[in-house]
């Protein structure tokens, strides 16, 4: 099926009015709006309910895992790119559980250990993540390289950095050291909760989609809108990087 995807991608024309306007609206809605919208950043309120607080609170942290995943743009970009050609259920679960596997990992041990990273930086390395599941989606690699990369193991890959762009989030809150463990463990349950709600969304959309004539039309352009998506998420994180220095 993957195969027969990029096929029929490769005969699609790079320059089609249709993609063009697509793209520029995306484009421009990505440019015009405001930074803070797109920095899915912990929130003040959130800050300041987790800074007065110590000891183990379940239910908050679960919330907010949820929360952060839910909102989580970027996230949820690469999860999209991950299962946009995949139909079985069992391929989905295993692209998934490898996804989650390395983000928990990295997100339980950067926050455990104290591991401090640039959030600018990491967020930016998220951001091309989307550009090159994006290119993996259009059989890029292939066309230019005459290898298809380990989907598997670069879906594990890309999970452990995002796992670490979660860690730097999480550092934010000032987390008290007491009831750090369970409250981090939550906080990561509701990371998968909201995880599986934002699949469950797009996979109802992505089959009403797949029943039409029009996946394979425009299966094309809207990964090069997430590969733009990417693009401009990793200029935005680099901007804010030089312009914090």
């Amino acid at each position: 099926m993957l195969s027969l995807c990029f096929n029929r991608l490769r005969a699609v024309p790079w320059a089609r009015p249709g993609l063009a306007m697509t793209t520029l609206l995306v484009l421009a809605l990505l440019l015009f709006t405001s930074t803070d919208v797109f920095s899915h950043a912990v929130t003040q309120g959130d800050k300041g309910y987790i800074q007065e607080i110590s000891g183990v609170h379940l239910l908050p942290f679960i919330y907010l895992g949820a929360k952060h995943m839910m909102t989580g743009y970027d996230h949820i970009l690469f999860l999209f790119g991950v299962i946009f050609f995949l139909y079985k259920l069992q391929h989905i679960a295993l692209y998934v559980s490898l996804f989650a596997i390395g983000h928990s990992t990295t997100m339980v041990l950067g926050v455990y250990y104290n591991i401090g990273m640039n959030s600018y930086l990491i967020d930016a390395v998220i951001g091309f993540s989307v550009v090159y599941k994006a290119l993996d989606n259009l059989g890029a690699y292939q066309r230019w390289f005459g290898v298809q990369p380990n989907t598997k193991v670069a879906t594990l890959i890309f999970g452990l950095i995002h796992g670490f762009g979660l860690a730097t989030k999480i550092q934010e809150y000032e987390i008290s050291p007491d009831g750090l463990v369970p409250n981090l463990l939550a906080f990561n349950v509701g990371v998968e909760v909201g995880q599986l709600l934002a699949l469950a969304v797009i996979l109802i959309g992505m089959s009403f989609w797949r029943r039409t004539a029009g996946f394979v039309r425009y299966a094309y352009s809207a990964n090069v809108v997430m590969m733009s998506a990417g693009f401009i998420l990793v200029g935005m994180q680099l901007t804010g990087y030089f312009v914090s220095q």
